[in-house]
């Protein structure tokens, strides 16, 4: 029992950490509107910025953007026809709308606090849960058993195959107990599995990154994704042995967020330009 209650005190560390290390308002959190000029990601998803972003609309063929407040619905062209393309593909099976979370901002950059990534333009996080007026966000996973929890159903790896299999798409954080389900019930063609990477929390929204676009030169992108499907690698995340390793890398990136990293001269220009 020791070893599945650190799930829930593990999550809990990281909901601390991130709320710990919000930042003052910058530059980039002011900045309303987008960059002029051609789009182009710049930058690595955790240090860097986006010219000629575009607004998500707020609501369109069956997603909502469930907090509109926060201002963190802009990314490049490439995520916002993306989100719109998963809505539409949800409707066309007759599953429950979308609920997006955070893009970006107006121009990208580090935000002051929630995210230590989304800033060059090609992250946004999905709600596993549907959204739409009054929603609100389901766990999928049981912390202390280390199980899917009774809102998991059919429409949770319906909505992960759909976004893995899109070929913008480099790379999708989730639960690690979401990937050992999907791991165990997916048959037929299972490519689409490598792309979902464990990572910490991620049990009642995942996060995908889209590749760097071919037209953005400057984009930093990831080193590639390891052979192999990445089941294997879930017994480590998943053992009572590997808690303090996690609380520590939470803990780790909780101080990255609103953090001001050293960003592309490219971008200096960018968030300058706003302060006109």
């Amino acid at each position: 029992m020791r070893g599945l209650l650190r799930a829930g005190t593990y999550a809990s560390v990281v909901g601390v950490a991130l709320a710990a290390f919000a930042a003052p308002e910058s530059g980039w959190s002011r900045a309303k509107g987008p960059a002029d000029g051609p789009a182009l990601s710049i930058g690595g998803y955790s240090a860097g910025c986006v010219q000629g972003a575009k607004a998500l609309p707020l609501a369109g063929v069956n997603y909502t953007v469930m907090k509109p407040e926060r201002h963190r619905n802009f990314g490049h062209p490439a995520l916002v026809a993306f989100v719109e393309q998963i809505g539409k593909d949800l409707e066309e099976r007759h599953l429950a709308p979308l609920g997006v979370g955070d893009l970006g901002q107006a121009r990208g950059g580090p935000a002051p606090n929630g995210h230590a990534s989304h800033q060059n333009g090609l992250d946004v996080d999905l709600w596993f849960s549907p959204g739409g007026p009054g929603a609100a966000q389901q766990p999928m996973v049981d912390l202390l058993t280390n199980k899917p929890s009774p809102h998991y159903g059919e429409r949770v790896p319906a909505l992960l195959e759909l976004a893995a299999r899109d070929a913008r798409v480099a790379r999708i954080f989730v639960n690690a107990v979401i990937k050992r389900e999907l791991c165990e019930k997916a048959t037929g063609d299972r490519s689409w599995l490598a792309k979902l990477r464990p990572w910490h929390g991620h049990h009642e929204h995942f996060h995908v990154r889209l590749a760097c676009p071919s037209d953005s030169p400057e984009c930093q992108a990831q080193p590639p994704i390891p052979a192999g499907d990445g089941c294997s690698e879930l017994d480590w995340w998943l053992s009572p042995e590997s808690s303090k390793d996690r609380s520590k890398a939470g803990e780790t990136y909780g101080k990255r967020v609103g953090a001001q990293p050293k960003l592309p001269d490219s971008c200096e220009k960018l968030v300058k330009a706003a302060a006109r």
